[in-house]
């Protein structure tokens, strides 16, 4: 191996191509076809002859020269499609995640995992989102059955739970002049109630479970967000029948319903099971249902196709999210229970809910007893 006499800087020094540094490689057989990089910033040509010990000529000054290459250069570039195949591996790793985490999500059909399971109250599991069943599973643990005793006989209704230490709410119908009211969880379990307040002109109660607590809660909605159409679930014990769950859509807002407003004059005007009418209103100038009495009250309401009968009064419409939009009140029968009892009487797809914008306007009324 022969090192370069010519004085330093002459020539650029080309790349060791055998054991040492700097040697020149044997001259080709024909001219490359491509330049010979030797450092950077310089590119030589392969010559015919020319000058001494090496055979190559310098026929790169005044031209434009390539970029340098680092000597790696080859092994750099089939390393690439390595390199890039494994990045893109990485990322279709992470769009594959992703996509399997939202379609478990979805279609996740009660495994328990924390995505697809119901969380703490009344919120739909993910895989049951927009379903009548998911909608009835989550909230029928917050619907109750109310049985109100008075002078005038025995009534059934329903109520919303609200609090987990036992505030339920009902309408006043329901309660009004009751000496006694029992009320029966979902679960069976059966507890003594008092009535905390009541708004008769709303049609409203509040009444509070005795020793209870740790009750699942409904989540009260936004009614004025409520359209036309709008798919909805109600559930209630019509007739006695626990957690009857049915379903329509929101038929019409802003109905003028008349009740009977009642006092504590001890008639039953609830959901009579033995002796009161069954729940008596007017609608469109109309009396349905049997008789209101002399004192009533109107209110704005939610109309619904949702199946209703007698024992739904106090229970829950409820939207395709869980949340509670309104408060069975009231429902349109042909036959009048005056005549032929609640046998006579029966759901043709007219039901009405108070807005669950107006019993939140109104909760704080009813909780200190100063409702009418």
């Amino acid at each position: 191996m022969t090192e370069s006499q010519r004085p330093s800087g002459e020539y650029p020094m080309y790349p060791s191509y055998g054991n040492g540094d700097a040697a020149y490689p044997p001259p080709p057989a024909y001219q490359p076809a491509q330049p010979v990089v030797t450092g950077p910033g310089t590119a030589v040509w392969p010559g015919n002859g020319g000058h001494g010990g090496g055979g190559y000529g310098d026929f790169g000054h005044g031209l434009p020269q390539p970029a340098p290459q680092p000597s790696g250069r080859r092994a750099r570039r089939a390393g690439r499609p390595v390199a890039l195949l494994a990045a893109v591996a990485v990322a279709a790793a992470v769009v594959g995640g992703i996509t399997a985490t939202a379609i478990g999500q979805f279609t996740d059909g009660g495994s328990g995992s924390s995505a697809g399971g119901t969380v703490s109250g009344t919120t739909v599991s993910q895989s049951s989102a927009g379903t009548v069943a998911g909608v009835a599973q989550a909230v029928s643990p917050t619907i109750v059955e109310i049985g109100a005793s008075s002078t005038a006989g025995e009534s059934t209704g329903s109520g919303v739970i609200i609090t987990s230490d036992g505030e339920i709410v009902t309408n006043n119908h329901v309660v009004a002049g009751a000496s006694s009211i029992k009320v029966t969880l979902s679960t069976g379990r059966t507890y003594t109630a008092k009535v905390l307040g009541t708004d008769a002109d709303k049609d409203l109660a509040l009444i509070k479970l005795e020793g209870a607590s740790g009750l699942k809660t409904a989540t009260l909605g936004d009614s004025s967000a409520v359209r036309v159409g709008d798919q909805v679930v109600a559930i209630g014990s019509p007739e006695g029948l626990t957690g009857t769950v049915t379903s329509g859509i929101v038929s019409a807002l802003n109905r003028d319903v008349t009740v009977a407003k009642e006092g504590d004059s001890g008639q039953d005007q609830g959901q009579g099971q033995q002796g009161g009418g069954d729940w008596p209103f007017q609608f469109g100038g109309q009396q349905f249902n049997g008789d209101t009495g002399d004192s009533t009250t109107t209110y704005k309401a939610l109309q619904t196709d949702a199946s209703l009968n007698p024992g739904n009064s106090g229970g829950a419409l409820i939207n395709m999210n869980g949340e509670i939009i309104g408060i069975n009140s009231a429902m349109y029968s042909a036959s009048s229970s005056s005549e032929s009892g609640s046998a006579g009487a029966g759901s043709v797809g007219l039901g009405f809910a108070i807005p669950v914008n107006t019993l939140k306007a109104d909760l704080d009324t009813l909780r200190a007893g100063d409702g009418s």
